[in-house]
C-alpha cells in the first residue's frame, strides 16, 4: 500500500533508504526520531503514513514559510492539506476547521505557539488524529543550534495523546541534542532512525577571505539562471553585497530580520518564484524554505557551529542534483564570532559549549583532509574513503603515517579516564608541569611527556585532524572531554593505521590555490540541458498562472529527468521521477507539447536526433494523412523503419490505426506462430520470419506483435 501511495501522490517508484522501514514502524503505532539530511526525504516518513490510515496527521512546524510551501506542494500532488498559524483570519481558520471535521484534510500543519493555546488544543482533541509529527525537532533542545522556547512545552502532546505515535524529525542533531529532544518530547525510549548524513551531490569548498565580492561575481557569472543564497553575519553586509551585485547586473536582493515584515515576505516570495536569482541574507532566512532548486550556497562569513553550517548548505541541491557550496574563511571571522559569544547573555556553561562548537567550525575551515569526512564524523558517521568532491580532495596534499603519534594521544586519553580536554592533553603529551596538570596527577601517568618531539601547535593540528576524521570523539556536555570510540581502540591495538596531513603554517596555506575545470559536456548532455531550459520556462509560466512557486509544479530533478526521457504521452510521463497521477492530469499536456515542439525544431533535414525523438516527426506526418510509403520517402528512411515507428507509437498509447496494414487472418497466423515459439511481443523478428517461411513481410510481423502485445 505504501508503495502505491508513493507512486500515485509523489511520483516515485521506490523509497529512499530507511523511509519504508520508518513508515512501517510509525504505522504500527510506535514512536521514533528521524535524522536525515536536508533533502533526504524526511517529510515522506510522515506524509505517507498519514495517507495510509483514517483521520489526519498533526505536523508541528516552526516557520510559516515552511508550512505554506509544504501545503502547496501537497495540494499540487492531490493531497488534502492545510495549515493553522497567525497569518490566517478568523474566517479562514474556521473554514479549515470545518474541512478537518469533514475529513477533507489529511495533514494539518500547526505552529507551536498556535497549537499550545487552550482553544487550539481543544480543537485538536475533537479530531480523529492518527499521527503526531514534530518537524525541525532540534528546536526542542537547549543543546541544539536553533533553540525555540515555545518548543519546550510540546511534551503536552504526548500527555494529551498517549496512545498516538509521535515522530520527531531533524536534519542536524548531535548525540547530546538527540537525547535531550526525546526527553523533552516525552518519548525518551523512542527508536532513533539515523540515515546517512552524506550529501554527495554537494561540492564542498573553503576559500580564503580575500576579494570575496570579486570571487562571488565571477561565480555567479559562471552559473547563469541558477538560484543561490549568500549568508552573511551582519544585516548591513547583506545590503552592501546586494547593492554591489545589482550594480554588476545581477538580480540580487537582501533579507534580514530588521526589515518590515511585508518587505521580508515579498522578497522571500520573489526568490521562491524564481523572480530573484540571488538572495543575500542573514541566517534569519532559509530555515524550512522548501525551495528544491537552490543550486549554490555561499557563506560570506564563517557560521558559529557545524550544525548551522550543515543545515544551511543543505538548502542547496535538495532535489539531488549537483550543487556547490563555498565558505569564505578568515581568522578575523573566528575572532568576531568569539566576541559575539563572549558578549552574549548566555550563562557561562552555555558559552563554553558555543566556544567549543565554534572551534570545531574553525577546524573544518582549516582542515587539510576530506571535508565531507569531517562533517560526517561530527554527526558520528564513519566514512572510509575521501569524497573526491571537495576542494581538499581535488587538490590533495601528501599524508604521513602518524599511527605512533595517534597511539600516544589515545593512550593519554585512556589513562586520564577520558576526562581530559584537548588543551590539557597537549600539555600532558609535551610534559608541561603547569598547575592544572599536576593537581590532577597527570604528570604521573605513563604517557606524560611522550610527545615532546612536537610543538604545541603541531599537536593541536594533529589532534584536530584525529577528531575530524573520527579517530576520537568529544563530549561537549562533559567539559569537552575527549572520548575513545571503536576506531580509537583499533588504533591502540595496532589494527588500524592513522594517516595525517603534515602541519602547515597559515602563510603556507594561503599560497595554495584551488581551481577545478568543469568537464566538457557531451552532445547528449547539451541537448538535455537545452530542453531543460525550455521546460523550466514552461514551469515558470504555469507557476505564475497558478500563483505558486515553480518547484511546486515540478522540481529541477523532475525536469532534468523529463529532459532526459523526453516523454510524449501520458504513459511515458508517469515514468518520469517525481510525476504522480495528479501532476500528469494537471500539467502533463503543457510539458508534452513543449517536448514535441522542441523535437520538431530539432528534426530539420540532416539533423540526427537522439534516441526516441525521431518517432515524433513520423507521428506528425501520419496525422497529416501520409501513408507509410510517403512518410518513408519524405524522411528518406526505410519503409520498415516507419512501420516500426508507428508500432512503437501505438504501444505508447498514441491513436494509430494499425489494422489498416494487416488482415485478421494475417494477425491470427502470425500471433499463433509467436505463441507456439514462445516469442514475446517485443522480441526479435527473424526467428518468427523463418518459422513462417517468409510468407509474411517483416513489417506485418512487427504490426501483428504490437497489436498482440497491447491486447495481452
Amino acid at each position: 500500500m505504501k508503495e502505491q501511495i508513493l507512486k500515485q501522490y509523489f511520483g516515485y517508484d521506490t523509497f529512499r533508504p530507511l523511509q519504508a522501514e520508518i513508515i512501517d514502524w510509525v504505522s504500527a503505532g510506535n514512536d521514533c526520531m528521524v535524522l536525515m539530511p536536508t533533502g533526504g526525504g524526511k517529510s515522506v516518513c510522515y506524509q505517507v503514513p498519514a495517507l495510509m490510515t483514517e483521520g489526519l496527521t498533526i505536523v508541528v512546524s516552526p516557520l510559516i514559510a515552511l508550512m505554506k510551501d509544504q501545503v502547496q506542494a501537497l495540494r499540487g500532488n492531490g493531497v488534502g492539506a492545510a495549515y493553522l498559524n497567525s497569518t490566517l483570519s478568523s474566517s479562514e481558520q474556521y473554514a479549515i476547521e470545518r474541512q478537518c471535521y469533514a475529513g477533507e484534510i489529511k495533514l494539518l500543519y500547526i505552529a507551536p505557539e498556535k497549537l499550545l493555546t487552550p482553544s487550539c488544543m481543544d480543537f485538536v482533541r475533537r479530531l480523529k488524529v492518527n499521527l503526531l509529527a514534530v518537524d525541525e525537532s532540534h528546536c526542542v533542545s537547549v543543546w541544539g543550534h536553533d533553540f525555540r522556547p515555545e518548543y519546550t512545552q510540546l511534551h503536552v502532546l504526548k500527555t494529551a495523546f498517549p496512545d498516538l505515535p509521535m515522530i520527531a524529525l531533524t536534519a542536524t542533531a548531535d548525540r547530546v541534542t538527540r537525547r535531550d529532544v526525546l526527553k523533552q518530547l516525552g518519548i525518551p525510549d523512542a527508536r532513533v532512525f539515523e540515515a546517512s548524513f552524506d550529501r554527495p551531490n554537494l561540492s564542498l569548498n573553503v576559500l580564503p577571505g580575500r576579494n570575496r565580492i570579486k570571487v562571488i561575481e565571477q561565480f555567479i557569472h559562471d552559473h547563469p539562471n541558477q538560484s543561490g543564497i549568500i549568508y552573511c553575519l551582519a544585516r548591513k553586509t547583506t545590503e552592501d553585497i546586494a547593492l554591489k551585485l545589482r550594480a554588476k547586473g545581477i538580480n540580487a536582493r537582501f533579507y534580514h530580520a530588521k526589515m518590515p515584515a511585508e518587505e521580508r515576505s515579498a522578497v522571500q516570495d520573489a526568490f521562491l518564484r524564481d523572480d530573484v536569482q540571488v538572495m543575500v541574507a542573514t541566517v534569519a532566512f532559509g530555515m524550512g524554505i522548501d525551495k528544491s532548486n537552490v543550486r549554490w550556497i555561499i557563506h560570506y562569513n564563517m557560521p558559529s557551529n557545524v550544525e548551522s553550517f550543515y543545515q544551511e548548505i543543505g538548502r542547496a541541491g535538495r532535489d539531488g542534483l549537483k550543487s556547490t557550496t563555498m565558505l569564505f574563511y578568515s581568522f578575523a571571522d573566528w575572532i568576531m564570532r568569539r566576541d559575539m559569544i563572549e558578549n552574549s547573555e548566555l550563562p557561562q556553561h552555555m558559552k563554553d559549549i558555543q566556544f567549543a562548537k565554534l572551534d570545531r567550525m574553525k577546524q573544518y575551515a582549516e582542515a587539510d583532509h576530506c571535508r565531507r569526512r569531517i562533517l560526517l564524523s561530527y554527526f558520528n558517521e564513519t566514512v572510509e574513503r575521501d569524497c573526491g568532491n571537495c576542494d581538499v580532495c581535488r587538490n590533495p596534499r601528501s599524508k604521513f603515517d602518524a599511527t605512533v603519534s595517534a597511539q600516544k594521544a589515545l593512550s593519554a586519553i585512556a589513562r586520564t579516564d577520558q576526562k581530559i580536554a584537548m588543551g590539557m592533553l597537549v600539555d600532558v603529551l609535551r610534559g608541561s608541569h603547569n598547575r592544572s596538570v599536576t593537581e590532577r596527577g597527570y604528570d604521573k601517568i605513563k604517557t606524560f611527556g611522550v610527545g615532546r618531539d612536537l610543538r604545541a601547535e603541531e599537536w593541536a593540528e594533529y589532534l584536530t585532524q584525529m577528531l575530524n576524521s573520527g579517530v576520537m570523539d568529544v563530549a561537549y556536555d562533559e567539559a569537552h572531554s575527549l572520548k575513545l570510540n571503536e576506531i580509537s581502540w583499533r588504533v591502540l591495538r595496532g589494527e588500524r593505521k592513522v594517516e595525517l596531513v603534515r602541519f602547515e603554517s597559515y602563510e603556507e596555506k594561503r599560497k595554495r590555490q584551488e581551481e577545478q575545470a568543469e568537464p566538457v559536456k557531451t552532445k547528449k548532455e547539451v541537448i538535455r540541458d537545452e530542453l531543460f531550459e525550455r521546460l523550466r520556462k514552461v514551469r515558470k509560466r504555469l507557476a505564475e498562472e497558478e500563483n505558486v512557486p515553480p518547484f511546486v509544479v515540478f522540481s529541477d530533478a523532475t525536469l532534468s529527468d523529463m529532459a532526459e526521457k523526453r516523454p510524449v504521452n501520458r504513459i511515458q510521463m508517469l515514468q518520469v521521477s517525481g510525476v504522480g497521477e495528479a501532476k500528469v492530469a494537471h500539467y502533463g499536456e503543457a510539458f508534452i507539447n513543449e517536448i514535441l515542439e522542441y523535437a520538431r525544431e530539432k528534426t530539420a533535414p540532416g539533423t540526427r536526433i537522439v534516441s526516441g525523438m525521431t518517432y515524433i516527426e513520423t507521428h506528425d506526418l501520419y496525422k497529416q494523412g501520409l501513408s507509410p510509403q510517403q512518410i518513408a520517402q519524405r524522411r528518406n528512411l526505410n519503409e520498415l523503419t516507419i512501420y516500426s515507428h508507428l508500432a512503437k507509437l501505438y504501444e505508447d498509447g498514441q491513436e494509430i490505426d494499425l489494422w489498416q496494414y494487416l488482415t485478421k487472418n494475417e494477425y491470427r497466423a502470425i500471433t499463433q506462430a509467436a505463441e507456439t515459439l514462445g516469442i514475446a511481443s517485443n522480441a526479435a523478428l527473424k526467428p518468427l520470419f523463418e518459422h513462417l517461411e517468409g510468407h509474411y513481410e517483416y513489417y506485418k510481423l512487427r504490426i501483428a506483435l504490437a497489436l498482440w502485445g497491447k491486447r495481452n
